[in-house]
């Protein structure tokens, strides 16, 4: 179910007011001289530099996204859900609902915070020392209540208001104090306090005021055209902010000690023209955030209801049920302003900071990934008329958990493994539906293409050195015996490339298309249940003998040409050694080498040895078995497998052929192998034939590269 997109039809100036008027809020009034104090000038400008490497590849993230989707209700959650699917779509979209509801309460925090000068007047003339608590907590049930009642639209007018005192309250900030050429506090640009708190300590409090860049994304629901008011505004809106925060800084440090603004968390009324202005402000900015919040948690909520995923039905119906034509979410304000009113009470402004910074970390991270992945993945759907960086989006995303790790590494690693529970809660119940394997397909499909032709372009086929398989296995009797697939596995494992095709008689036609449905769904359990690397499919052709032909012109899906050939023949059935002879004749015109299996139903035995056997006339084969014997030992089932090979000759011709074979192995390059691991035993004689025996590794089953028809060679 879509969220409502009809919504009040806003501009673009709300998502910018709400933006902005969260950007210079309750941190840049109450803990930007915290922040001055305790690292300094360049430490805080840092700060400010590394925030928007996470927040400005965002942005540039988010108006990329909404350029190419339909933006409806749910704003950021919204974004990742319809990109990455509803699984992990809906847990980061929880995630962001609760670090939106516990804005709310931290921005009213802060609004109580602005009534502090207040407190000494109060305790002297009372006898009574308040708590901001008594402040905040009816602060905001009035606030709710407000909102409950007028809805939406009055409360983005509200932000014309807000925005306006907030602009006047850091003009009097700025013509406050002195400068440094007039005479200003100090201009020792390394100055800090001693013992400070550490860098990211600083930086996990200071960072929601970074997170206002996104507050005008949740109002995308009741947006005219989304897909320009987001882009437009949330940039000017985050661009903004980061110079009024570079200048703010400036100011603090060269108007105040680093003691001063530590100690004194309204230090910015001491220098400004006018000191009542900045509590003003705070108050102004401190509530135009928790408005903003207060409109846009409850619609993530909706939206996450409306696609169900909350694990029961009765809750999701609750949260997505709205008021009037707008759809005013008023059942899901109810949720979050429960929430909120316990986040007041604890009263903590800076663990709150704290929560606020993990989880909008979360967020952010999974925007800018969502950014990086599209721009490799080649969907051709995926058509933004705003187009990003994708290095900046990997910048951002690999910022956001760096430094949620350094920040708090407990939480950040506790926010993981809920996420991932979440995840997982979620994706049981939306098995069929769009997820996060269907982007990294279309990526890895992008990056197997590209790898695929560049191989194609530089060497068609490897250099003789550097041969390895990619074979071709053709069989009419997967459904009968699986020895062609299991050895396809084996060699194509590691070293190579295996293509495996149940062959289907007839012509192309649709019932023999339905039959290709189910065998190819046969084949992709044989490969999930033996965990083979094997690519199979089906081909339909009216005889074996064409089917052979059809497939050993197919382009090798490793980006090299195929080289290989296995076929198979049960030993008691001369038509099968017919078609095996046919395939033979046509390996020999495409030049691929030819494996032939002749089976017995007794499958590969204990796989304890692996015997290959040699003429003295059939060298040019040898370096083949060789290499294809080292190549099965290092199929995990074959481990513990001994290589012998068997060569042979007359007596009169041993030392001459012993020459040979050791020529053979050098040049299959296994020699190394065999001395490193002292396997190079001897040759043996045996009374009725003159074998040379090298005891080298393990298998029992017979190889051969060529049928001979002379029982004298007949294994």
């Amino acid at each position: 179910m879509e969220p409502n997109n009809n919504g009040h039809g806003f501009g673009t100036a709300p998502v910018f007011l709400a933006a902005i008027s969260t950007i210079l809020g309750a941190i840049l009034f109450l803990r930007f001289g915290y922040a001055v104090g305790s690292l300094g000038l360049w430490g805080t400008l840092l700060v400010i530099l590394l925030g928007h490497a996470i927040t400005i590849p965002t942005g540039l993230a988010i108006a990329e996204i909404a350029t190419n989707l339909k933006v409806k209700g749910g704003g950021e959650y919204f974004i990742i859900s319809r990109s990455f699917g509803l699984s992990i779509g809906g847990a980061i979209g929880l995630a962001l609902a609760i670090s939106q509801i516990i804005s709310i309460a931290f921005y009213m925090i802060a609004f109580a915070e602005a009534f502090t000068p207040l407190f000494p007047y109060i305790e002297k003339e009372f006898d009574f020392t308040p708590d901001v608590r008594m402040i905040s907590l009816p602060a905001a049930i009035l606030l709710i209540i407000f909102i409950l009642t007028k809805g939406a639209s009055l409360g983005v007018k509200i932000l014309w208001v807000v925005a306006s005192i907030l602009a006047v309250s850091l003009i009097f900030f700025f013509l406050g104090g002195n400068s440094p050429a007039e005479g200003g506090t100090h201009i020792n640009l390394f100055d800090k306090i001693q013992d400070g708190d550490s860098f990211f300590i600083v930086f996990a409090i200071v960072f929601p005021g970074f997170t206002g860049m996104t507050a005008g994304v949740g109002l995308s629901g009741d947006l005219k055209d989304p897909a320009k008011s987001i882009p437009l505004g949330t940039l000017a809106a985050t661009i903004s902010g980061m110079l009024i925060y570079i200048l703010v800084i400036l100011k603090l440090y060269f108007n105040a000690t680093p003691e001063e603004l530590v100690n004194n968390q309204l230090i910015m009324s001491d220098i400004s023209i006018w000191g009542p202005i900045i509590p003003i402000g705070l108050a102004a900015a401190s509530l135009s955030s928790a408005i903003g919040s207060i409109l846009i948690a409850p619609r993530t909520l909706q939206a996450i209801a409306m696609d169900g995923i909350f694990p029961f039905a009765g809750i999701n119906n609750f949260l997505a049920s709205g008021r009037g034509k707008e759809n005013e979410p008023i059942k899901a304000l109810f949720i979050v302003s429960a929430i909120t009113i316990v986040f007041i009470i604890i009263g903590d402004i800076n663990f709150v900071a704290k929560l606020i910074s993990m989880f909008f970390m979360t967020t952010y991270g999974a925007l800018c990934a969502i950014s990086f992945l599209e721009h490799f993945a080649g969907n051709p759907s995926y058509r933004p008329t705003f187009r990003s960086k994708w290095y900046l989006s990997l910048i951002g995303a690999i910022l956001s958990i760096l430094i949620m790790l350094q920040m708090q590494p407990v939480y950040a690693l506790l926010a993981f493994i809920v996420l991932y529970l979440t995840y997982r809660g979620i994706h049981s119940k939306n098995k069929d539906k769009q997820d996060l394997s269907t982007m990294f397909q279309n990526v890895l499909f992008q990056l197997t293409r590209k790898l695929h032709l560049e191989i194609q372009k530089r060497h068609e086929t490897l250099p003789a050195l550097s041969w390895r398989p990619s074979i071709i296995t053709i069989s009419n009797n997967t459904h009968k015996r699986l020895e062609a697939f299991s050895l396809t596995t084996w060699i194509s494992d590691y070293y190579g490339f295996g293509s495996y095709y149940a062959y289907i008689q007839g012509f192309l036609e649709k019932e023999n298309l339905d039959k290709v449905g189910i065998a190819k769904k046969e084949l992709l359990k044989i490969v999930q249940s033996s965990n083979s690397s094997v690519f199979v499919n089906t081909v339909i052709s009216p005889s074996f003998t064409s089917a052979i032909a059809q497939v050993i012109q197919i382009s090798g899906f490793s980006g090299l040409k195929n080289n290989t050939l296995l076929l198979e023949f049960e030993q008691n059935h001369s038509k099968e050694l017919d078609d095996v002879m046919i395939g033979y004749k046509m390996a020999e015109v495409v030049s691929f080498n030819l494996l032939i299996l002749r089976t017995s139903g007794h499958n590969f035995g204990y796989k304890s040895t692996l015997d290959v056997w040699i003429t003295s006339k059939d060298y040019n084969n040898a370096n083949l078995m060789v290499l294809l014997s080292y190549i099965i030992k290092g199929y995990k089932d074959w481990t513990k497998t001994n290589i012998k090979i068997y060569v042979a000759f007359r007596k009169e011709e041993m030392k001459n052929e012993y020459n040979a074979l050791t020529k053979v192995i050098n040049d299959g390059r296994f020699f190394n192998y065999l001395h490193r691991n002292n396997n190079f035993v001897c040759c043996v004689n045996f009374k009725r034939w003159n074998f040379r025996v090298c005891f080298l590794g393990k298998i029992s089953f017979h190889f051969w590269i060529n049928l001979y028809h002379s029982s004298k060679y007949r294994h």
